[in-house]
């Protein structure tokens, strides 16, 4: 898989996107996702992280009620404090990322 650092403003249908570029499958990112500039990687290698644990940056309340902007790390010293604190507590990584503090219980 390589890691073009590229998004595009797409719908995911049925049989999902594949990339102009590479002819990949894209993966949807979420409806509030603001791709970081393309030599930016520090910022991309955490988008990286949030994808990988299966989080979407997404604001829709789960019952469609309502829209709530979610917290998701900007910063790898953001991830690094998540991935410290789910070793030591044992808390899935994916709830962390979520929490703004990641100290604080849910």
């Amino acid at each position: 898989m390589r890691d073009l650092r590229v998004a595009f403003k797409r719908h995911p249908g049925p049989g999902g996107h594949r990339c102009p570029r590479c002819a990949e499958p894209m993966m949807c990112a979420g409806h509030d996702f603001a791709a970081p500039r393309r030599r930016d990687t520090k910022a991309w290698t955490v988008v990286a992280v949030v994808l990988a644990a299966g989080l979407r940056y997404e604001g829709l309340e789960a019952c469609g009620c309502g829209k709530e902007p979610r917290f998701r790390p900007r910063t790898r010293a953001q991830v690094r404090a998540r991935r410290i604190a789910a070793a030591r507590t044992g808390t899935p990584l994916a709830e962390l990322l979520g929490r703004p503090d990641p100290q604080t219980p849910a």
